[in-house]
């Protein structure tokens, strides 16, 4: 009798295991076919964005392309109604292009779905429409709850707007540690403006949060583990800004290449005014008046005061 209990307990577990996987095999087949539609409506998406800027606002070459996407957004919904990703992109299709059928509240719903279901590029999205400014609709709140869910599955966009927020202040409480933190994650992901604010803050003096100082002291380059021969120096605060200024530079930012350029040439002043130093420097060891050395040597520390303020004021002059 036990024999026969078990043996109906066993098949009842294989039954229950063997529906399981069916069951998962037909979410990952449906998330597979939703991905496809929404990889086709992207594709024709793409194109349309390729040729807008040389077509008139309605022009009727753009209409099979649209309807394309429109059509494998709504497939790709069909498939798999939770795809936040379909959601977002046929929502982004209602309100920003003139495709036919279009309409501007059933692309909000789609957004507004799409972002609670936690959809970072529509949170992202929302976020930054909530926050137009709007005489009868406050809502600064909502704006920032959006971009703070996009902010912590790391949106870059999202990084660099929560960190001018807590820079400026405007509807939470002014926190600069936050803000550096903000964006600095942002300018890791490759955002240009986060990396030049981040690069700005630094020359203006700002004091890097601890949870940054450790990370990047951790974070050894892999140029300077092949130089043995190299002591190893925790970077100044002009190198960390240069490292940002050249992620930014590689984005494609006319303002960070310009900060290079101010960079290296009030460095290799520097350099040259450091030069003349130690060349005063031996000048005092071996001459037994050394009351002029000492006077031009003031000198020199003089200027180079006074070309670190120079790169400081900029800085501050910086927008």
């Amino acid at each position: 009798m036990m024999r026969h209990f078990f043996t109906k307990a066993q098949r009842g577990c294989i039954n229950a295991g063997l529906l399981l996987f069916n069951q998962k095999r037909e979410v990952h087949s449906r998330n597979k076919k939703a991905m496809e539609f929404i990889a086709k409506g992207y594709n024709a998406l793409t194109e349309v964005d390729r040729v807008i800027d040389y077509a008139e606002l309605q022009d009727k070459r753009l209409i099979p392309l649209l309807r394309t996407a429109k059509e494998n957004f709504e497939l790709a919904l069909e498939a798999d109604n939770s795809n936040t990703h379909a959601r977002y992109w046929l929502s982004k299709l209602h309100m920003k292009y003139h495709v036919p059928g279009a309409c501007k509240a059933v692309g909000a719903a789609l957004l507004v779905e799409a972002a609670d279901m936690g959809d970072k590029d529509a949170q992202y999205e929302l976020g930054c429409k909530l926050r137009v400014e709007n005489p009868y609709v406050h809502s600064d709140q909502q704006a920032f709850y959006y971009l703070e869910k996009a902010a912590e599955q790391f949106h870059p966009g999202a990084l660099y707007l929560l960190g001018v927020v807590y820079l400026t202040g405007d509807c939470v409480k002014k926190d600069m540690e936050s803000a550096l933190w903000c964006f600095h994650k942002a300018s890791e992901k490759g955002h240009a403006g986060a990396a030049v604010a981040y690069g700005c803050l630094l020359l203006k003096g700002v004091e890097v949060p601890e949870s940054i100082a450790k990370l990047s002291s951790r974070r050894v380059s892999l140029s300077r583990r092949a130089r043995k021969d190299e002591d190893s120096h925790p970077m100044t605060r002009v190198e960390i800004a240069r490292e940002k200024f050249e992620i930014a530079a590689r984005a494609g930012c006319d303002l960070a290449l310009r900060w290079l350029e101010t960079l290296d040439r009030e460095g290799k002043q520097l350099e040259g005014l450091e030069e003349e130093e130690k060349q005063l420097l031996t000048q005092v060891g071996f001459t037994w008046d050394s009351h002029d050395a000492n006077r031009q040597q003031s000198t020199v520390r003089k200027r180079k005061a006074m070309l670190k303020s120079q790169v400081k004021r900029r800085a501050l002059m910086a927008p």
